[in-house]
């Protein structure tokens, strides 16, 4: 009974053959609280089971040996699973809750009966709580764990399960020992059959799992048979992983400074386009951008659409230390594809890490590699999400069926009111995995195979569930699950990081391919993308009252479209083609008559409509409401006028019927044309060097009687908005 003042009597004990992601997991919890423990079974053969039967013995037989000369009638043994397990609590709270209970032995319990339900019967019934005993963590004084292990002689092979529950369920054997369950979860909380009665509880500066069944904190929680994505998610915040009142506290911890390496590790990119994805040249742009030594980067490049990889390849391909370049011509499978590019690095000793870059991954951060890598975990991806949704490359649960369920805190984690590193069952388009990992626990598995899931579900599925044994994979069954993970399973974790803004991830549905410039369409679908290619680099200044120039009265000038964006209008208007005559007669408008006709191309004719309008809403209309107040932008007609020295070199003078115009120069004067400009007939105040992207916006009737001064070289291009309220 005074046993629990003194927890230097207690030693934790646990087997472990080898150190995975779970088990240093475990001793990190362990070493929180101070827990001394003891592992056993270090570099040895796993022998306690294959995958169709019920195992474990080895694990009794080494418990066995260990204890077999240890002496102290008051030394209190605890006994644990560590793969699957973690410590919530401190020594105090364990050893006086193991007094409380008022046996010399308590054992884990569970509400399910495993592995002969034959046995049902036989177990005593309690008053609350689980009836059945769970071999994945006991309790107890050093004498009774030794009489409870008296009788073992089975192989290592054996059930210790089995073992365990027939002495429990003999009354004799049960009394002789003095053994009991730890029935409401006080101690030990088994998570088979009760993910519903277990969640998260935020102390100060601490988090507890909380059995709201019996209103128990258990000490330690196990996740045992299937549960072990429960207990990821728990442990990304038990005991003080993350917390409310520090934000996450191990996210500094075991980190590789790159500062401190002789030389960047070598990594191979692998970049698959599986289908028409916009914005492809900007993907390639910021690939060159990023921070990381070509030298040190293989890139191995799968595309089945696009023809931006062979520009880049010539521009940029001498730079990097190897290109392998899949073409469309190869019709390769994508899930084959895929499997190559991870056995590049597997085949190659020097590969120090895999890192998979779809094509719809938009990297903002530069420095997204470095960041990975120093965060020195086996499978690591950083958060990137679709704008304006909660769309994410990362799950933080899983259904049933093994599909997407959203996780308690994912939307927190998403929009960043939650910030760490994150232990996840799924993740996807960008990733950064350890050559070590594909050489050693994924040697022999193709990883993005799958009779039924998509490649990316294959990979994250292998990754968890698959086991090896012999050197070969069987199914497993639900029953044998519980055993076989603790060795069997490869215990290799996957995390997400959203410590950092790393980028976003484009949206593919509804891209259309049949123009010339296909992102100019993108305005709806990828409005961020949008804007960051085709918007002004200056447009927000004008907004904060700066840029904003007057050139004549009531006459204002302002930069809008980028070079860029000017560039892909003017192509794709001279890729239709279908330019106006230049005479009266247009069937185009409503009429059929044009009173001061110009060469041109309605938006309309191209299919740009819509997406015009859009843009005059989100980039025209703020600045017309700030100009002239009281007037919305709802645009009448909107075209692209191309004058020529021998086509239309000029526009007489005219109104404009609109209530204002945008007037948008779509080239540079002395250098695309000479001469140009707008004349302001009743102000004798003309424009002559018009700059490329910027606009001008005037009154188009009565006011602003206005000609188009003549092109005298080369070829001058506007687009014109009429813009009535």
């Amino acid at each position: 009974r005074h046993t629990q003042n003194c927890p230097d009597k207690l030693l934790v004990v646990t087997v472990a053959t080898k150190e995975t992601d779970g088990f240093r997991r475990f001793m990190r919890s362990a070493k929180h609280f101070n827990y001394s423990v003891k592992v056993l079974g270090r570099g040895e053969k796993w022998s306690g089971g294959d995958m169709s039967a019920p195992g474990g013995g080895q694990k009794v037989r080494l418990l066995k040996q260990f204890l077999g000369e240890m002496s102290g009638d008051e030394r209190v043994i605890l006994f644990t699973d560590s793969y699957d397990a973690l410590f919530a609590s401190g020594s105090g709270e364990l050893l006086k809750k193991f007094s409380q209970a008022g046996h010399r032995l308590l054992f884990s319990s569970e509400t399910l009966l495993w592995p002969h339900r034959l046995l049902e019967d036989k177990h005593p019934h309690v008053s609350q709580g689980n009836r059945f005993l769970s071999s994945g963590g006991f309790i107890g004084y050093l004498p009774n764990v030794k009489r409870l292990l008296a009788d073992w002689s089975g192989a290592d092979s054996d059930s210790d399960q089995l073992y365990f529950t027939k002495l429990y369920i003999n009354p004799d054997k049960r009394k002789s020992i003095n053994m009991t369950l730890d029935s409401r979860c006080r101690v030990f909380q088994t998570l088979h059959g009760a993910l519903d009665d277990v969640v998260l509880k935020f102390e100060e500066g601490r988090v507890r799992a909380r059995n709201v069944l019996y209103d128990t904190l258990p000490v330690i929680v196990h996740g045992n048979g299937p549960t072990k994505l429960q207990l990821n998610y728990l442990g990304n915040y038990i005991p003080n992983t993350w917390t409310f009142e520090t934000g996450c506290t191990v996210c500094g911890q075991d980190l590789l400074p790159l500062s401190s390496l002789q030389e960047l590790p070598s990594v191979l990119v692998a970049i698959f386009i599986q289908q028409p994805t916009p914005f492809v040249s900007v993907f390639f742009e910021r690939l060159v951008k990023l921070e990381y030594p070509k030298d040190r980067l293989q890139l191995y490049i799968h595309n089945q659409v696009h023809d931006h990889v062979s520009s880049f390849l010539k521009e940029h391909g001498d730079l990097y230390q190897k290109i392998t370049s899949v073409g469309p011509e190869e019709e390769l499978d994508i899930t084959v594809s895929r499997n190559t590019a991870i056995d590049l690095c597997r085949q190659n000793k020097d590969c120090d890490y895999f890192f998979n870059l779809d094509i719809e991954v938009v990297l903002k951060n530069k420095d997204t590699l470095k960041i990975l890598i120093e965060q020195n975990l086996p499978i690591v991806a950083p958060m990137i999400t679709r704008a304006g949704r909660l769309w994410s490359n990362f799950w933080g649960a899983l259904s049933a069926e093994g599909y997407y369920a959203r996780s308690e805190d994912y939307v927190d984690i998403v929009q960043g009111r939650r910030q760490g590193v994150w232990n996840v069952p799924y993740v996807s388009s960008v990733y950064l995995m350890r050559g070590s990992l594909l050489r050693s626990e994924l040697q022999d598995i193709a990883l993005y195979n799958s009779q039924s899931l998509d490649p990316d579900m294959a990979l994250c599925d292998n990754i968890r569930n698959q086991v090896r044994h012999s050197q070969s994979v069987i199914p497993t069954t639900p029953l044998t699950y519980k055993l076989i993970s603790q060795e069997f399973q490869k215990g290799v974790f996957m995390y997400v990081t959203n410590l950092q803004m790393f980028g976003r991830i484009l949206s593919t549905e509804n891209i259309q391919t049949q123009h010339l410039h296909n992102d100019l369409w993108q305005i709806f679908q990828n409005p961020l993308d949008w804007e960051e290619r085709y918007i002004h680099p200056n447009y927000s200044r004008i907004l904060k009252g700066q840029l904003m120039e007057t050139p004549c009265p009531d006459v204002y000038w302002f930069p809008i479209f980028s070079d860029t964006a000017c560039d892909h209008l003017v192509e794709e208007m001279e890729h239709f083609g279908k330019w106006s005559g230049g005479g009266n007669k247009d069937n185009r408008i409503q009429g059929g008559y044009e009173n001061v006709p110009t060469v041109d191309i309605h938006m309309k004719q191209v299919g740009y409509e819509r997406e015009w309008h859009k843009f005059l809403l989100d980039y025209v209309a703020p600045v017309t409401e700030k100009m002239y107040p009281g007037y919305y932008t709802q645009f009448e007609l909107a075209f692209v006028v191309r004058y020529k020295p021998d086509e239309q070199p000029s526009l007489r003078p005219h109104h404009d019927a609109s209530t204002f115009t945008i007037n948008l120069a779509l080239n540079h004067v002395d250098i695309d044309f000479q001469g140009g400009g707008c004349n302001f007939i009743r102000y004798d105040c003309a424009i002559t060097s018009p700059r490329k992207g910027w606009a001008l916006m005037h009154p188009g009737r009565l006011t602003h009687y206005h000609e188009g001064l003549p092109t005298t070289a080369g070829v001058r291009y506007i687009a014109v908005t009429f813009v009535d309220p």
